[in-house]
């Protein structure tokens, strides 16, 4: 039922994945741990301002986070105070989301490779996919610290692209955010929106569809087509 939704798709070779709220309810915890924050200071973490934050990397975020509220603290002091009232969370809180070991199973019988790349630094990283137990699944994995410019720019899909060996047209990207989507989208790439309660009205002008979550079958629907091309 859900064929005939997907748009002409290339041939597919491999899968990239974000990892914030597409593979990890990390969105959730960010909302919570910049909430805390914003609190100490008496101030409220409004959707407007999350929304411009989200997808970005780290240091850009928090940036824009100074920027709105007219804070003289610099990023670094934030970032370290954010990362703190986070680590907290992840320790108690962490869920993978909907579809994940599924998906992953299902990419591992089909014999397509797939990879990560993410706005977050790689020691969050490390330490969400270790908790998650699904470190070694991933043929690669990008973070901040490979590329010079964050998303919405290209440049980690290019640079993913070039990991896996194929063009970035026969690489499915799933991405849960518009700067994410605008990042992949920018970048060639074969890109599927997988929103959350976050971004349910972000604009994902460019994406092939909208999943509902990765266990949507319409993301294992055009990825079948790539044997029959």
């Amino acid at each position: 039922m859900y064929e005939s939704e997907v748009k002409s798709t290339p041939r597919l070779q491999a899968v990239v994945f974000d990892l914030d709220g597409v593979l990890a309810n990390t969105e959730d915890l960010y909302e919570i741990a910049c909430s805390e924050l914003l609190q100490r200071r008496g101030r409220s973490y409004e959707p407007a301002l999350r929304e411009r934050m989200m997808g970005r990397p780290v240091a850009d975020s928090i940036r824009i986070l100074i920027d709105a509220h007219g804070f003289n603290e610099g990023p670094d002091a934030l970032i370290l105070e954010c990362r703190e009232i986070l680590q907290a969370l992840l320790e108690t809180q962490l869920q993978p989301m909907p579809g994940v070991a599924e998906l992953f199973n299902w990419l591992d019988d089909a014999k397509l490779p797939f990879g990560l790349a993410t706005s977050a630094l790689r020691d969050y990283v490390e330490f969400v996919l270790g908790r998650m137990e699904i470190r070694e699944r991933f043929q690669f994995i990008l973070t901040a610290e490979d590329i010079r410019q964050g998303k919405p720019h290209p440049e980690i899909y290019l640079l993913a692209s070039r990991n896996l060996d194929v063009p970035p047209g026969q690489m499915m990207v799933l991405e849960d955010s518009a700067n994410g989507c605008r990042a992949a989208v920018a970048a060639g790439a074969f890109t599927v929106a997988v929103p959350n309660r976050h971004t349910m009205k972000h604009d994902f002008s460019g994406a092939q569809f909208e999943a509902n979550t990765l266990a949507d079958p319409r993301i294992v629907a055009a990825l079948v087509q790539h044997k029959q091309l």
